[in-house]
């Protein structure tokens, strides 16, 4: 079936994803408001999302101790603890979680540590640059106890552990004055970044770093004074304090709210919601503390322009905000216009996710031009998942067209191309455990919440199937997303399942056999890098590298045929035009894609790929392998 059958609106009742797809009036710019313009490069990007404590221990002098974990989850730590050999069996418990009282196995691996650190991302950017990403993405590196670092103590310095001086930078950040920058030390895990940094910029790499301006840890200085001080604190109005601590009686009453719920982990900042009843996102209104306004604005400006002579060229160059549709509008709108007096190529991409956990998506349409460049695209994840995954919710092709106009309906192009098209992350099971388990994405995806959850590597289909969603990432709109690891063959399931070691061709892993519960069978499995993979990944970035019109170029269907199984679209500029080709089906088909002229094409992707194209009459006709794609280029 061509796809021009598909002009017609067709409202699918596919999933109810369809909730949430519908454009909200909400939080719509008002007339008059600035709206700066997407950075041209984060179009042309390929990103690299790195989480530092499980990249690469290049130090083992600076690896974390109990001491640097206080504060943070799970909050006790035996006195055996110590850090987890690279390459330990995952699944396994190590000899201190017999000693651990609290919690199951996922509350005691909150306390395991594998010491990556910054210098071990220095080590590897060479890494990186043969690999040809163009831009990573850090996840927090703020100073923080967990292993995760959303749970700062100090947003201003790089993590005590990921630097090369724990002790003595603990001790220079206790010595200044938390609210005022002109005090701020560069400790020595601030300058290891900095280096980082240029470092990256010398291979033409861009560099984003990961800030949650919703919430704290409950280790972070400001709080500390609060819990201390009570109402005469100066910091009293950040939080949402429910009750203060009375010195005169023996109990601790301080409560507050915290992220999710309850008093025990994250307090979240205070907010002034309007209207105050309004209670679904996104909000309007602002952080209610203008003191801690500025303070996020000093943190921002300080790795914006780290020598502060006014040229940015030396800091990151953006953020990925965290859980940003928590914040109200109007601290995003004023937090962009900071951010661009400083850098105005800077980047901003928000965590736009759940309206309501496990079914309905948010609409990022209220969330870009005044307040975000783009969104971490799950949203397109899901779709594509749907049917090049053949997973929940399955889509035929024609089904999966409808539903990424119905994704595209109110975002501008150059906002559509500037999306950060993610197909793993911290947050979700990794791009092949994902593809393994067809059920619905990121809902019972670990084995604590399915027993039947497959944990161990998949077979040749699947990676069969993640092929065919790579060459799909890699030709859409939107930049790609590689979370660490997946480019080596990486599997597991949702967090903290997909936060595994990185794996590297020096480092010894044990073979992985033993099963979330214990006693239970699952296969054996060596854990090594995949090279191929590797290769596989080289290239598309390489084709995408090398055909811009693969970043900015036109999107238009050709072929959505549901009996066969097949699709195909066209990507086109002024220069250019590239056809992406797929065959879903567990069979050989032949394609008749149409053409705007009898022009001849060749294959860029796969190299060597041997399907015989013909064209005449307006129509390239071609036959596809089973589960396979392929990327055609007219020839000038």
């Amino acid at each position: 079936t061509m796809i021009r059958a598909l002009k017609v609106l067709v409202i699918f009742s596919v999933f109810t994803l369809a909730g949430c797809l519908n454009p909200s009036s909400k939080g719509k710019e008002q007339k008059g408001e600035k709206i700066f313009a997407v950075p041209e490069w984060s179009k042309h990007a390929v990103w690299y999302q790195i989480f530092v404590e499980r990249f690469r221990n290049g130090d083992p002098s600076n690896d974390p101790t109990v001491a640097d974990m206080q504060g943070g989850y799970p909050g006790t730590y035996p006195e055996s603890w110590s850090v987890t050999p690279w390459g330990h069996d995952w699944y396994a418990p190590e000899p201190w979680h017999s000693e651990m009282k609290q919690g199951g196995f996922y509350q005691k691996i909150q306390a395991r540590r594998y010491g990556g650190d910054l210098k071990g991302v220095l080590d590897k950017i060479s890494y990186l640059a043969d690999l040809g990403i163009t831009a990573v993405y850090f996840n927090p590196l703020n100073d923080s106890p967990s292993l995760h670092k959303y749970d700062a103590r100090n947003y201003a310095h790089i993590d005590r552990n990921f630097g090369p001086s724990p002790s003595r930078d603990a001790a220079l950040t206790a010595s200044e004055t938390h609210d005022d920058p002109a005090t701020w030390p560069w400790t020595s895990a601030d300058s290891l970044f900095l280096k980082v940094v240029d470092e990256l910029h010398k291979h033409g790499i861009k560099v984003i770093l990961d800030y949650s301006w919703n919430h704290t840890g409950k280790d972070f200085w400001a709080l500390n004074d609060v819990h201390a001080k009570g109402a005469s604190s100066g910091f009293a109005d950040w939080y949402n304090i429910l009750s203060f601590d009375d010195p005169a009686t023996p109990a601790d009453e301080f409560r507050y709210e915290g992220w999710g719920g309850g008093n025990i982990y994250m307090p979240v900042f205070r907010k002034d919601i309007i209207p105050p009843e309004d209670k679904v996102m996104p909000f309007e209104g602002n952080l209610h503390s203008a003191s801690l306004r500025k303070h996020i604005f000093d943190v921002t400006h300080r790795w914006l322009d780290p020598d502060g002579n006014g040229d940015p060229s030396d800091g990151v160059d953006g953020f990925r905000l965290d859980v940003a549709a928590e914040v109200p509008m109007g601290f995003w709108r004023e937090y962009r216009d900071f951010v661009r007096s400083i850098n105005p190529d800077a980047y901003l991409v928000g965590e736009i996710w759940w309206l309501e956990w496990p079914d309905k998506l948010l609409d990022p349409v209220p969330f870009l031009g005044s307040q975000f460049d783009a969104i971490m695209n799950y949203r397109w994840f899901r779709v594509a998942r749907g049917f090049f995954g053949q997973a929940e919710p399955v889509l035929k092709p024609s089904e999966f067209v409808v539903w990424i106009n119905k994704l595209n309906e109110g975002i501008s192009p150059d906002h559509r191309q500037a999306m950060m098209n993610v197909a793993g992350t911290h947050d979700s099971p990794r791009l092949l455990t994902s593809l393994f388990n067809k059920g619905l994405d990121k809902y019972r995806a670990r084995p604590s919440d399915d027993p039947d959850y497959k944990i161990h590597r998949p077979g040749k289909d699947v990676f069969r199937e993640e092929k065919l969603f790579l060459i799909h990432q890699f030709t859409f709109p939107g930049a790609p997303h590689i979370w660490y690891g997946e480019e080596v063959g990486m599997w597991g399931a949702d967090d903290p399942d997909c936060r595994k070691p990185m794996l590297w061709e020096d480092i010894t892993f044990e073979t992985e056999k033993t099963h979330f519960y214990p006693g239970k069978e699952r296969p054996a499995d060596t854990v090594k890098p995949d090279a191929e993979l590797r290769t596989f990944y080289k290239s598309l970035i390489k084709m995408r590298r090398e055909n811009p019109v693969l970043a900015t170029g036109s999107l238009e269907f050709l072929v959505a045929d549901d009996q066969k199984m097949t699709l195909a679209y066209k990507r086109k500029n002024d220069r250019d035009e590239i056809i992406a080709v797929f065959n879903r089906s567990d069979k050989k088909q032949e394609l008749s894609i149409p053409s705007d002229s009898d022009s001849r094409w060749e294959v860029i992707f796969p190299a060597g790929y041997s399907s015989e194209i013909k064209v005449e009459n307006k129509t390239i006709y071609l036959i596809a392998d089973k589960v396979s794609g392929f990327v055609l280029r007219k020839i000038r």
